[in-house]
């Protein structure tokens, strides 16, 4: 689905800009908002945050790919002839 590849996208950056404050002590968020108070860093953190909280739900989702792989080692997938 679209939605899971924007969460993912959206929380990679996310991590990105911790790992940026981690090493550097600089928040890429806060630099380009204007400052982390500011109202559009608010709203891009929460973004973040509800982008990561989305991807909780992709590691108990399992993808036709994963299926017909367990399916196909287990003896129970198509027959490929």
């Amino acid at each position: 689905m679209i939605i899971n590849k924007i969460a993912l996208i959206i929380s990679i950056i996310g991590c990105l800009n911790w790992g940026l404050v981690g090493l550097f002590s600089f928040d890429l968020v806060a630099w380009i908002s204007g400052g982390p108070e500011t109202l559009l860093a608010r709203i891009i953190y929460v973004i973040v945050a509800l982008a990561g909280i989305w991807c909780i739900s992709l590691l108990f989702h399992e993808d036709e790919d994963t299926v017909d792989h367990r399916n196909t080692t287990m003896g129970h997938g198509r027959n490929h002839a």
